[in-house]
């Protein structure tokens, strides 16, 4: 599923393309797109109709379109495989189109929600005080928020008595961190997987935090990482930083540090990747 850096990608260009205009109408050709609008399709095409977008907003992995003048949002579930596409209007629809959005100007682009496994969806929702779509009230900031609290991580990361890699995707302390970025920042890390949160020093988890930031800082720079279509910016191209991995989906290949080839571990029904010299395993407590 997409990251942190992917669907801010999606968001830089959304703010582009589509904040700032008017909603003349919405299309739902699929009921499963808006299955989180518990009022169905109509309902959802109706009450966006004649609103305005606000400037695009994320939080970790979420993210969200807010009206202007109203307490209400949009948000945006990409799914495994969900694409917010701005498209010229005369374009062909795409095979998997599930929600077009048309504007009241002369842009003569339209807003898309594309989706082949319909997994993701669009939804309305309204806003906690501040800003964010209730139902992801609960979500923590995001490494690259500048209000993350790196200390009161710290603390919330030793008191969580869990292991690295599950602290890392527990959205609940840190967002925006999946499994391709929290294998990348390990090995970055020189750390294990499975090492007890509880056994990391302030100046070690600092390094750690640092190392999720700076890889995905990379990723933003070259687009995110894309390993196939599904993955896309709102012009539909493909981000590239898979070709910088140094860790995720690296089985067998040479480790960039020491040489040694790296191995893969099922995790939580997805896989672990990492150096078994440079990240070594925490030593069984008998």
């Amino acid at each position: 599923m997409p990251e942190l850096p992917e669907v801010e990608v999606v968001r830089r260009g959304l703010a582009r393309w589509v904040a700032g205009r008017t909603i003349a109408a919405v299309e739902v050709l699929h009921p499963r797109a808006v299955r989180r609008h518990p009022a169905g399709g109509a309902d959802f095409a109706a009450r966006l109709t004649g609103e305005t977008i606000g400037v695009p907003q994320r939080r970790g992995k979420y993210l969200w379109l807010p009206l202007e003048g109203r307490e209400l949002s949009v948000l945006g579930h990409l799914g495994m495989s969900g694409q917010l596409l701005v498209q010229p209007e005369e374009a062909a629809d795409e095979k998997h189109l599930r929600i077009r959005v048309r504007f009241d100007d002369a842009a003569g682009t339209e807003l898309r929600f594309v989706d082949q496994r319909t997994f993701g969806g669009l939804s309305l929702h309204e806003n906690t005080p501040d800003g964010l779509p209730d139902v992801i009230a609960h979500i923590a900031r995001d490494p690259l928020d500048p209000l993350f609290d790196d200390a009161a991580y710290h603390a919330a990361l030793r008191a969580k008595r869990s292991t690295l890699k599950r602290a890392l995707l527990d959205q609940s302390l840190i967002s925006g961190v999946g499994n391709i970025y929290a294998d990348e920042a390990l090995w970055r890390a020189r750390l294990h997987y499975e090492r007890p949160t509880a056994t990391l020093t302030r100046p070690r988890s600092a390094e750690l935090l640092g190392h999720v930031r700076d890889v995905m800082n990379a990723a933003l720079a070259v687009g995110g990482t894309s390993f196939d279509s599904l993955y896309v910016n709102v012009n539909g191209e493909s981000g590239y930083f898979d070709r910088s991995l140094d860790a995720y989906g690296r089985e067998d290949e040479p480790c960039r540090r020491c040489g040694t080839p790296m191995r893969r571990r099922p995790w939580m029904n997805r896989s672990s990747y990492f150096c078994p010299r440079c990240q070594r395993p925490p030593r069984l407590v008998s």
